[in-house]
This record gives structure tokens, sequence and C-alpha cells, in this order.
């Protein structure tokens, strides 16, 4: 028998290594023989550096770089098993949780750390890279990871532009001649799951500025900026970017990544399951197990585990989530792929004492489900 573990992160309680190496145990308390293969998910946000790098066996990589409001900060990023693909995450460099809540201010905030990792992994002799562009702090159209990696951006007096999507609406120029070359080598893949475009009512200011400290006087600022800035690449390329799908995902950085870096933004599970190769891993497989912390609504919309359970599904495989919480709704899954769900909790806790015991709880919980597997095999 053939079991592929491909779980997300139990939020605040196990990562997805660890939630695929206890449901592993647990099944082979059962069936002792099972091929287990382990393939720990994510969505592109927070823990796919993780997430890749134990599924390939490969490694983080430790730097200093420079933080959303110019503070040098330590950060990582991945690197595949063989050496080939780095893996990250913006938030490492550029998120919202490395900046107090009293001090974010998305008119000083940069993107130029993620630059920094970028030029990093390309020193490293890497030319494929996977970013995940979820939970920054910046609104500044991915104008400060461009600067790291050599573009010139410039006001009309010739001055190189300021930090921060407020210094946006000064912007007269753009000299990519220094743009670093090697970046013309690379496949440079955006897990980005969202569509809003860099302006207008569902753009980058409007949507994302409050979330990341703006006010409403902040928003109309980021807003004209950015619609400067769309009109200064349309000077500069030929191109209007200012409705383009994804553009404004993390402040502006789909656009800057798509027209400067030519990559392409794609759902982030997608991304990762490529990555991980996931479909060959299900190849000859009898059975797919996923979970995440919480499966609810927004599993519908392009989560780990929504994205999975289609592809298994294409194959014919059944598919069993495990969660700490089923919520009301959750059957809609069913039509996505997702054959049976199951709560880990055993009985009615705290909080803290079920984050705690989540590991146990899903070695517990999968052992259950090979126990009835093979109760039904003997009805069968």
């Amino acid at each position: 028998m053939k079991i592929v573990i491909a779980p997300d992160s139990f939020k605040e309680s196990v990562s997805a290594e660890r939630a695929a190496r206890a449901i592993a145990r647990g099944f082979h308390e059962v069936y002792p023989d099972a091929e287990c293969v382990c393939l720990p998910i994510a969505d592109g946000g927070e823990g796919t550096v993780d997430a890749l790098v134990a599924a390939t066996g490969g490694r983080k990589v430790s730097v200093t770089a420079t933080g959303p409001l110019g503070e040098r900060v330590a950060v990582f990023y991945g690197v595949s098993g063989d050496g080939k693909t780095a893996v990250i995450e913006m938030a490492a460099a550029s998120g919202l949780m490395l900046t107090p809540a009293e001090r974010r201010n998305p008119l000083l905030a940069t993107s130029y750390g993620t630059g920094e990792l970028i030029l990093h992994a390309l020193d490293q002799g890497i030319r494929h890279l996977i970013l995940g562009i979820g939970g920054s702090a910046t609104v500044d159209g991915g104008v400060g990871m461009v600067q790291a990696l050599g573009g010139r951006f410039y006001r009309p007096d010739g001055k190189a532009l300021p930090w921060g999507g407020g210094e946006l609406a000064t912007l007269s120029g753009i000299d990519l001649s220094t743009l670093d070359a090697r970046l013309r080598q690379c496949r440079i893949e955006v897990a980005c799951d969202v569509d809003n475009p860099l302006v207008g009512p569902r753009g980058a200011a409007a949507v994302f500025g409050p979330q990341k400290g703006a006010t409403a006087a902040m928003v109309a600022q980021l807003e004209q900026g950015l619609t400067q800035y769309a009109e200064v690449i349309r000077q500069s390329t030929g191109r209007d970017v200012r409705q383009v799908a994804g553009g404004g995902a993390a402040g502006g950085m789909g656009i800057a990544c798509q027209v400067f870096l030519g990559a392409t933004l794609k759902p982030g599970i997608e991304i990762v399951m490529a990555a991980l190769g996931l479909e060959q891993a299900l190849a000859e497989a009898d059975l797919l197990i996923t979970g995440e912390g919480r499966i609810d609504s927004q599993t519908l919309g392009g989560k780990a585990l929504s994205g999975v359970a289609r592809l298994a599904r294409a194959r014919g495989l059944p598919v069993i989530a495990l969660a700490g919480v089923v919520e009301d709704g959750a059957e809609a899954l069913h039509a996505q792929g997702i054959d049976a769900m199951f709560s880990i909790l055993p009985r009615l806790s705290s909080l803290a004492v079920a984050l705690s015991q989540g590991e146990l709880n899903l070695q517990r919980s999968a052992a259950n489900v090979a126990r009835a597997m093979r109760i039904g095999r003997r009805l069968g």
C-alpha cells in the first residue's frame, strides 16, 4: 500500500513537516509495511521555504538584509536539495511581522531586502527562483526590490528615488540598463493567490494599504504614487499595467516581478506542487492524506488542501483530510475531491492545550483512519 501524506502546517501548533511525520507514524501503527511518502506542502505563504526544504532534502541559507524600515535584519531563504532552486518568502525580509504595529507605515516601507535575497541566491549560481509574496509590509510597487537588483528609478532632478511608497508620485524615469544581467538567465515563479490590479478600487493601495497601517490620507497618497508609477512604466516599456490581474499583489510587487524580472505569476499551491513533484508521487498511490489547522470556507479559495485534492481526484485517488477544526460549510470540499474530513481533537480542551498536543493528536487520528480502512477491507 502506498500512501502520499501531504499536509499544510497546523498554524501555531505543528509544522507541515512534523505533521506529515506524525501522520506516517500513526498509519504505520496499523500498516507497518505501508509505503508512506511524506511531502509537506504550503500555498506560497508562510511555511513555503520549510515545506520545500524538507521535501527536497534542501537547506536554509541565513543572511542579513534590509528590513521594511531600513534596519538590518537576520533573514533566510531556502535552497532545494539539488541546489538548483531558491525559495524566497518576501515576508522574511520585507514582511509586516518585522514591523511593530505602531511603526507600520507603507509610505516608508521598502521591499529592498527582498531584492537582496534574490541577489544572494544569484551569487550562489541559482537560476530558478520561487518567490512567495504574501505578508509584505510594503506598497512600493516592488521598486525597492528592483533597486537592490541594480535597476534605477529617478526623480525629475536625476536623483535616485528614495525608498517607500510615499515617494512614487515623484518618479519620472526608469533605467534598467544596470539591472543584474543574470536575471535574464533565470526562471522566476511568483506565488500569487490574488488577482487585484495595481490601481483602482481593488488596487494595491485601496485593498492592501490599510492592512499595512495606511490611513485614508495615506491610501490616497499611495494611489497617486502607484498611478504615476504605472504611467512611467508605460512611457518606458509601452505597457499599460494599471489593470493587470495580480499586479497589485503585495503592494504592487506583482507588477514589478512581471515587468522587470520577467516572472510568471501562479497560484502558490500550483508552484509548490510542481516543485515537490506531487503529481509524480501520486503515481500508483492508493490514498492521499492531507490536512491543516482549520478547514473552512477559505479552504475552497485556492488553499493548499483544495489544490492537492483536485490533483488527486484527477487520478481517481481517495483523499482524507485531517484538521484541528472542521467548520460548517466544509462539506463543499467534497466536490473538490476531499472524500472524508476528520477533526483530530479527541476531547474538549483549551486552545493552548489543543495546540500543544497537535502532533500527538495527528498521530492518533491517523492510526484511527488506518483502523477504519482495515475494517472496510474486511467488510469489502
